[in-house]
């Protein structure tokens, strides 16, 4: 790695990477949830998941690169933290369960907005306007997401759990 410019595109094939696993991980919990709107919230994640992921492809081969060049490690992490935890415990409550995959689903998208958020200082430096403005609105929508997560947690999920 030479360039900021080959730190942006693995930063780019990462978070293409990350987003790949947190789809698959996302479809998992939207199937274990019993939060009406928790499972609503949960499956619309997963079409803006793949949407991000179209315009990530885009970005990457435009730099004649490979979105399959990397692997997101951090990201295995989170997945395998939430089967555990949100999937293979046993809960006699489901609103517990609930509570645990917005806890979950809450962990793996603030790792989406750290690497977004890099990904957008980075284009922005580079000068690269089109990919920042694509990236700062994907960046945007996945902060929505997580306000979402949070209200349903607050107004519903917690308060049933409790």
């Amino acid at each position: 790695m030479d360039t900021l410019k080959d730190l942006y595109v693995d930063q780019l094939q990462d978070l293409w990477s990350a987003n790949k696993q947190a789809k698959k991980i996302t479809e998992k919990l939207c199937d274990a949830a019993t939060d009406k709107d928790l499972c609503s919230m949960l499956q619309r994640s997963q079409t803006r998941i793949q949407e991000h992921n179209k315009r990530l492809e885009k970005i990457i081969t435009n730099y004649d690169a490979s979105p399959d060049d990397e692997h997101c490690k951090g990201m295995e992490g989170l997945v395998k933290e939430a089967k555990k935890h949100a999937l293979e415990e046993d809960f006699s409550d489901d609103a517990v369960r609930d509570a645990q995959i917005i806890a979950q689903e809450q962990r793996i998208t603030h790792y989406g907005i750290a690497a977004y958020g890099t990904c957008c200082a980075l284009a922005e430096q580079l000068g690269f306007d089109n990919d920042a403005r694509i990236l700062r609105a994907d960046l945007e929508d996945v902060k929505k997401g997580d306000s979402v997560l949070s209200k349903i947690a607050l107004q519903s999920v917690n308060k049933r759990a409790a």
